[in-house]
């Protein structure tokens, strides 16, 4: 994650959010990311997944839940397939925002406006 963009940012103050504050986060950044689908974006692509990692990596030093802490890790790892793969797939992508707002009911409600 690039310090200048998250330099205020703590594991203290990550924790300081709900569970559902944190995923929300999380998916606003991987939005971001799924926006980014042209070969001259392939770069900020590329930042905005390594700050979606950092995200889920503070989301799971900071959770107490080893439910959550499980399906948070699985989900990390469609990240990696995401992240290696060459070519930018919408589909995959939506899916993979879809299944992250899963993990909390409440931000389940915004897949019909970002992940349809």
């Amino acid at each position: 994650m690039s310090r200048r963009q998250r330099a205020g940012l703590s594991a203290a103050r990550w924790a300081e959010f709900d569970f559902t504050q944190q995923i929300l986060m999380i998916a606003n950044e991987l939005h971001r990311a799924t926006k980014l689908v042209s070969e001259a974006d392939r770069q900020r692509r590329r930042s905005s997944l390594e700050r979606v990692y950092a995200l889920v990596d503070l989301t799971l030093a900071a959770s107490s839940s080893p439910s959550r802490r499980r399906e948070l890790l699985r989900w990390r790892e469609m990240l990696g397939d995401s992240y290696l793969d060459v070519t930018v797939s919408p589909k995959g992508d939506r899916a993979l925002l879809r299944t992250l707002l899963q993990l909390s009911p409440t931000a389940a409600g915004q897949i019909p406006f970002v992940a349809p």
